[in-house]
């Protein structure tokens, strides 16, 4: 009967995480989207990414958050315009799970408005378009948040 019960618990222990028993957390994927020049916008989308990174965490899961902008909501990411800058700053600093995407397409368009190359802060990586970057990070699974 021990034999019985110990090959019993070892099957059990080897097949848990499959099981739910004994498993390790899950990893979540999520793309919040920010196409608006509204500092209200902005900041709900990263006290979204806040939230969702301090829900996750409490109940041991992890997740990985990226911010898109595009279109007016790009200037999130304009250093000495954005009226998020500081906050983007220390959450890239804090949060190795967040990543903030820029569009290029409006990048370029907003650099020929204004006749010289704008400067994006250094967190924000240059997609090639912001609305492609959304779609591809939707067909990979991430959830979609518009704040």
């Amino acid at each position: 009967m021990k034999t019985v019960r110990t090959l019993t618990l070892a099957v059990m222990l080897a097949t848990a995480p499959a099981a739910g028993v004994l498993a390790e957390g899950k990893t979540h994927y999520v793309a919040i989207h920010v196409d608006q020049n509204d500092p209200q916008v902005m900041n709900m989308a990263l006290n979204n990414a806040r939230n969702v990174d301090s829900y996750y965490k409490s109940i041991g899961d992890e997740v990985v958050i990226e911010l898109v902008a595009y279109g007016p909501g790009l200037n999130m990411f304009i250093p000495g315009k954005s009226p998020v800058e500081d906050r983007i700053s220390a959450m890239a600093l804090e949060m190795d799970n967040i990543s903030f995407a820029a569009c290029e397409n409006t990048k370029r368009a907003m650099s020929a408005k204004a006749g010289h190359e704008i400067e994006l802060m250094d967190e924000a990586a240059v997609v090639p378009s912001g609305v492609v970057r959304l779609i591809e990070l939707q067909e990979q699974g991430y959830a979609y948040v518009r704040p």
